[in-house]
């Protein structure tokens, strides 16, 4: 009797709880069919891809359209099964919001295509710029021989603010660039008309912040010239083509460049080995550059030439007033090449308090002539490696200790530290000239793409050594990470 008692009241429990759910699903549903179609677009255009979007039509037949309205669009043509139903749909979606006179924002494209596909990026650009648009990124994924045309419209769309275009051709324009909006722009892999358009382009951006540039050759550039007064963060790259058919040994590189005049600027990231020579006038603001690539080795054979020294030792006054500087191994290398037969290719950094950078251990003896070169230094970060994995470390030497170990570095961290000899005497040499050196981290951890711990056993006995030696500074601490 107690049994079945138990069950009835289960029962009206359950029944309850249907009743209850039902009415708390009707009520969500009633409110979100309260919300007027725009805003619910709104929220939709929150989602992470139009994709996800779409997938709401099926919730109800009031929904079935409300995607075509929303003010952002991002599709990837790899979602859908061929390149036609990608065609069709977004001229759907462009037809319905000139219809509706709905205002789209946003417009995100990663378009592959094969070379018999027919064009649909420009006219779709074209639609899109004569609307309120605010950001564009369209990347196409074609031979770089059959890439589609940038049409006029969008050198005047005075609400964008954001630009991305991945393997386009912006050809010469009539009438003058009017993007008063555009703050940030990032061009990859495009091909231009001339010089004299892509200066044009970037400099008639009179708000333009932020600036990314990835050349491609061939892209009919011969000298880079980047000319803003606005411009306050730059990156520039320069690689071969790939996959498109074009045979880098009819590259020339006599006469090429990069030549940047912009006085606002305040970060750059350079990543161009291959035009000869770069140049950088009204440099006052800067205050961060990342050097990954810059001179090449047959510009570090041809320091005797006297107009290529002079170019180099340039650029790098040009940035000598930074506070902050990252080296990849590839730039250390070739100052210590340089140095030795022009011992002034590096000026004084004396506004440097951060430096960060990558070294071979072959290229070691050049490390007190960079530290030298830093006499304000705080921070330093050092990556330690091998070019291949037979090469001998080179050993530290200098005439007499850097200034900044004498009265500025107070933070040193040696990244990738197994313990083994090499990399134990660097961390020697900072623990015994180091004078106001406040901690040294020895990075023992791998990468994340890799498990456990660089140091071996016999790299723990020797850092038991390193904490036996006499510290100069006695307030040095030194840690492993």
């Amino acid at each position: 009797m107690e049994e079945s008692s138990s069950e009835e009241i289960c029962d009206v429990w359950d029944e309850d709880y249907l009743q209850f759910r039902n009415r708390y699903l009707r009520a969500r549903e009633d409110t979100i069919s309260k919300l007027p179609d725009s805003l619910i677009s709104q929220i939709l255009s929150f989602l992470p891809t139009t994709k996800e979007a779409v997938r709401t039509s099926v919730l109800s037949k009031r929904w079935k359209s409300l995607y075509l309205s929303i003010p952002a669009l991002t599709l990837n043509s790899n979602e859908f099964p061929n390149h036609i139903s990608f065609v069709s749909f977004i001229d759907r979606f462009l037809d319905f919001s000139r219809e509706q006179n709905s205002i789209l924002h946003k417009l995100k494209l990663s378009i592959k295509k094969n070379v018999n596909d027919p064009p649909c990026a420009t006219r779709w650009i074209d639609t899109v710029s004569s609307s309120k648009l605010n950001h564009l990124d369209v990347e196409s994924l074609v031979n770089r021989k059959f890439l589609e045309a940038i049409p006029k419209s969008l050198y005047v769309c005075d609400t964008l603010v954001n630009l991305r275009l991945h393997r386009v051709s912006l050809g010469e324009f009539v009438e003058t660039v009017s993007l008063p909006c555009l703050k940030k722009m990032v061009l990859e892999h495009n091909v231009y008309a001339n010089d004299t358009t892509l200066e044009s382009f970037i400099s008639s951006c009179s708000v333009l912040e932020d600036l990314s540039i990835v050349r491609m050759a061939p892209d009919n550039i011969k000298v880079l010239r980047v000319c803003s007064k606005t411009l306050t963060s730059l990156h520039v790259d320069y690689i071969f083509g790939e996959d498109d058919d074009y045979d880098d040994e009819g590259f020339e590189r006599d006469g090429s460049g990069v030549f940047i005049d912009a006085p606002r600027l305040a970060y750059l990231k350079f990543e161009e080995d291959l035009s000869d020579s770069k140049v950088i006038i009204n440099s006052g603001s800067l205050a961060k550059v990342n050097l990954v690539f810059l001179f090449s080795e047959n510009d570090a054979a041809d320091i005797i030439n006297l107009p290529k020294r002079d170019m180099i030792r340039s650029f790098f006054t040009s940035i000598s007033g930074v506070t902050d500087m990252k080296l990849s191994a590839y730039i250390v290398e070739f100052l210590l090449i340089s140095s030795e037969s022009d011992p002034l290719v590096l000026p004084r950094f004396c506004n440097l308090s951060r430096l960060k950078m990558k070294i071979y251990m072959s290229c070691l003896d050049v490390l007190p002539t960079l530290l030298e070169s830093c006499p304000n230094l705080k921070s330093l970060i050092l990556s330690l490696d091998f070019y291949h994995p037979n090469d001998e470390a080179a050993e530290i030497r200098a005439a007499s200790v850097p200034r900044c170990l004498q009265s500025s570095l107070e933070h040193v961290e040696i990244k990738r530290f197994n313990g083994e000899p090499a990399r134990m005497e660097v961390a020697r040499y900072f623990v015994e000239n180091s004078l106001v050196l406040k901690k040294l981290v020895l990075g023992i951890r791998c990468s994340t793409m890799e498990e456990g711990f660089y140091i071996t056993a016999q790299g723990f006995f020797m850092f038991r050594d390193l904490l036996a030696l006499p510290r100069p500074s006695s307030a040095c601490q030194i840690l492993l990470k």
